[in-house]
């Protein structure tokens, strides 16, 4: 993401943006949520939230991006060791490593049945993988500059890519998951896209990125002609993370400005702003059953931060700070039980958060 996409990141986890750039965006009047203070919490609760399960211990470099197989059995991730691993989500056991990128991967995904892996990546290359054998099946080339955010569409017959620099003209891509072949290109913003994503229902992209003068940073495009139908305006920093509602009917963005925001899909109203991240979120993810969003943030050289919010009333349920570097991935496993993090400090980790149903 710019001469290298991981430079880029790296570089603005402690800013997202330029503080001497002009407010040029206009920030909708939304409630504003204060976290819950951890020191207000009792050690007893404390104790039996999200514990710690596993740390998975494998990589080489800083960890970019996590991912749970559609099953809950797998995880992958991606990172600045230009590899890609799986792993066994119950004992944490590394079962394969897929090498094949020239740069680092800046983003992984299952494929919605778990037979596929696509990862993004700074070579500039998208490529597909047999999640089982760990065989190369494809790689897409198209992108001018490195590839920040891949995501198969929910019926696994398309991927979204994102790719882009700070100067020129950044574009999505989307393209048939079988044969490879790009069918759209989506044209809009002035920089970096740094993550990408379908709807439920695979009829819309929501793209998160760089903010640069003119640019909106958050946008929502029709996923078949490609046509930008939303602009969302209200973070004063880059969008490093997006992700849709599980029905569809709300985004969740995340910033270098330090804040969540919760936005109405349809109409872009921002109707809620989460605060109480010390640094840049880098990554968010709502639950399968959208009642709860996951965030990780943090810098390069310091603990990061996990925290967890219900998606309704932008209440901050627990926060994590184990990560002895920035959290840059973090994703709900698919019963809703655990969350797996990757982060600067070569690991990943997997966290037990069942006890949030009935500790309250």
């Amino acid at each position: 993401m710019r001469v290298l996409l991981a430079v880029l990141l790296v570089g603005i986890a402690g800013c997202g943006g330029n503080d001497d750039s002009p407010d040029d965006v206009s920030v909708p009047s939304s409630p504003t949520i204060s976290p819950v203070k951890a020191e207000q919490k009792a050690a007893a609760k404390k104790s039996v939230e999200g514990q710690e399960a596993l740390t998975l211990k494998g990589h080489a470099y800083q960890i970019w991006s996590v991912s749970f197989s559609p099953d809950g059995k797998r995880i992958v991730s991606g990172s600045n060791d230009k590899t890609v691993k799986v792993w066994n989500a119950q004992t944490g056991q590394e079962t394969l490593t897929l090498k094949g990128h020239a740069g680092p991967v800046i983003s992984v995904s299952f494929s919605p049945d778990g037979k596929r892996i696509v990862s993004g990546s700074n070579d500039k290359t998208v490529k597909v993988w047999n999640a089982q054998t760990g065989q190369e099946t494809l790689t897409l080339k198209g992108h001018a500059g490195p590839v920040g955010g891949v995501s198969f569409s929910p019926d696994g017959k398309r991927i979204v890519s994102g790719n882009g620099t700070i100067v020129g003209t950044s574009e999505i891509k989307v393209w048939d998951a079988q044969t490879g072949q790009e069918t759209l290109t989506l044209k809009g913003h002035s920089g970096s896209v740094y993550d990408v994503s379908f709807s439920p229902d695979g009829k819309q992209i929501v793209s998160g990125g760089y903010k640069g003068f003119y640019d909106d940073m958050l946008k929502v495009w029709d996923a078949h002609t490609g046509q930008e139908t939303l602009a969302l305006k209200g973070h004063s920093r880059d969008v490093l993370s997006v992700s849709f509602s599980p029905d569809g009917k709300r985004i969740v963005s995340g910033s270098g400005d330090k804040t969540l925001k919760i936005w109405d899909a349809q109409t872009g109203q921002n109707t809620l702003t989460l605060k109480g991240h010390a640094s840049s979120v880098h990554s968010v993810s709502f639950s399968p059953d959208g009642k709860r969003i996951v965030s990780g943030s943090g810098t390069y050289n310091s603990p990061g931060e996990i925290k967890v919010w219900d998606a309704e009333s932008g209440q901050e349920q627990l926060t994590r700070t184990e990560h002895t570097g920035s959290v840059m991935s973090v994703s709900f496993s698919p019963d809703g039980k655990r969350i797996v993090s990757g982060g600067s400090d070569k690991t990943l980790k997997v966290w037990d958060i069942s006890s949030l149903d009935t500790s309250k």
